[in-house]
């Protein structure tokens, strides 16, 4: 009988089980390379800045309009009801401060509640970002945009109220502080929102709260509306460029309150953060 031969096939195990066979790596494991360290605060901080300024330019410019001309028109209007003195100071300061809550605090609630709705926060949680420097840097480019409009509104109040403009370059401390305070607020009511309606209602409940509390004279306000004044961030702020307005301006206590304001704000600030990552992680 003739010897018979058999061919013999083989046929990788992954082939038939379907499984990736275990590749062995020719670099030893101590010698892999090591990965790239997590982005640092500042760095992180200015590059969302830059990005949230870039982007936001062309939509919020005509917002920024909007919320000038809005505080422009209620000193006018205030004009013919309020004395001068301290009642006029408290109007043009409160207006002013207004802008600020406009832009920082409104638009930025409902920026926050869009972003979580739309799964916005799911590409912010894929950077190696902190979560501060996010929150930080959105909240630094809302409020930066209010800064001309601010600006103006205090200068045409002053002229429509004939108060001194000796002193507003305060309104280089008072910008930023009260913007701090009133974005980590909208960026909080944005993010711990449970849907974008109740973000929008928020945040407009936020400003018009501003608008009554801000710009009224304080002795013209009931007392549980006092009391509610105190609680609000951008008051210190509202009082701190209020009183440079007067010819002999009182220091210690306009740095007293722009102390609070700081303090309100870096509290708000936090809050915010906790809420991202609250929000993120869901």
């Amino acid at each position: 009988m003739g010897q018979e031969h058999h061919s013999v096939s083989v046929v990788p195990a992954e082939a038939v089980t379907g499984r990736q066979a275990p590749v062995q790596s020719a670099v030893p494991a101590q010698d892999a390379a090591p990965l790239a360290p997590r982005a640092r605060l500042l760095p992180s901080l200015v590059a969302v800045y830059r990005a949230q300024l870039s982007r936001a330019r062309v939509a919020r410019i005509p917002l920024l309009f909007v919320a000038t001309f809005q505080s422009v028109g209620i000193m006018v209007l205030m004009r013919g009801v309020v004395d001068g003195g301290s009642e006029a100071r408290a109007v043009v300061a409160g207006s002013s401060v207004l802008v600020v809550a406009f832009v920082a605090l409104n638009l930025l609630a409902q920026y926050f509640g869009q972003l979580r709705a739309g799964g916005g926060l799911d590409h912010y949680a894929t950077l190696p970002v902190p979560p501060a420097a996010v929150v930080l840097g959105a909240a630094a480019a809302y409020a930066s945009f209010t800064v001309p409009g601010t600006v103006v509104t205090a200068v045409v109040g002053s002229t429509l109220f004939q108060l001194p403009m000796t002193h507003l370059w305060i309104l280089a401390a008072v910008i930023p502080l009260s913007g701090a305070a009133l974005a980590g607020l909208g960026a909080a009511l944005g993010l711990l929102a449970p849907r974008q309606e109740l973000a929008t209602l928020l945040g407009q409940l936020g400003m018009s709260a501003a608008l009554l509390l801000g710009v009224l004279p304080p002795d013209r306000l009931p007392g549980p509306l006092g009391y509610a004044r105190d609680l609000l961030p951008s008051t210190y702020g509202v009082e701190a460029l209020a009183r440079t307005f007067d010819p002999h301006p009182d220091w210690s206590a306009v740095g007293l309150d722009l102390a609070v304001c700081a303090g309100v704000g870096m509290v708000s600030l936090a809050v915010a953060t906790w809420a991202y990552r609250r929000a993120a992680v869901r």
